[in-house]
């Protein structure tokens, strides 16, 4: 009963995020599909303490559909991994419900830590292809990580990250969820250029009246 009622959720949450789908029995074919189902799995024998069989069950399944997450992880409903080669999910890791994670994306821990080492990622939350977030800190509800971006610190509720490291563009009470465009986003690093840019314009136009100022005071 168990499973019908996965593949009933599943194929409402595909249907619903990814527009390329056009049949129910599709559904059957997404690696994301496979990949959560097995991972259900193996979090319950992670959790029995049966390590061994948890981690067989888990790397089989990343040989087989390029997702990687790891047993110990904690996984809410409705997540949906499209295409989802190179995605990896940290043993450490929280997911919060309805969160979507495009191909190459990476949960995961810097190296340094001990105990909790990987993200918690709220409810609503997207992350595009590419992005990385490292460590153990919080991505709040409702969040947007622009595709290849890098997470390295916590990111408050309604926030959109872009860049390298990721910078903040806060949408204070906006549900950013849903618009699944992970591309078309703010680039701050092109922003400052701009801003810079202006400035720049603003200081000649001030040098030029400074110099005819001088020539009409030496020259009258």
């Amino acid at each position: 009963m168990e499973f019908f009622k996965y593949v009933k959720q599943e194929i409402a949450v595909i249907k619903d995020r990814d527009p390329a789908i056009k049949s129910t029995m599709e559904v059957f074919l997404y690696p994301s599909f496979h990949a959560i189902l097995k991972y259900r799995k193996a979090h319950k024998l992670y959790l029995k303490k049966h390590y061994y069989r948890a981690r067989r069950i888990s790397q089989k399944t990343a040989r087989k559909t390029g997702i990687e997450i790891h047993p110990g992880a904690q996984i809410g409903e409705g997540l949906f991994i499209d295409h989802g080669h190179g995605v990896v999910i940290g043993e450490t890791a929280i997911i919060g419900d309805n969160v979507t994670l495009y191909q190459g994306v990476t949960l995961g821990g810097t190296g340094k830590e001990s105990g909790k080492r990987h993200p918690t990622v709220g409810n609503n939350v997207l992350i595009g292809a590419g992005a990385k977030v490292l460590g153990s800190f919080t991505i709040g509800d409702n969040c947007k990580i622009g595709a290849g971006s890098v997470v390295l610190e916590n990111v408050p509720p309604n926030s959109t990250v872009v860049g390298v490291p990721g910078k903040i563009v806060i949408q204070n009470d906006v549900r950013v969820n849903d618009d699944l465009d992970q591309v078309h986003l703010p680039d701050p690093v092109q922003t400052e250029m701009d801003d810079l840019k202006s400035e720049n314009a603003r200081l000649r136009v001030r040098l030029d009246k400074l110099e005819k100022a001088l020539e009409s005071v030496t020259n009258p």
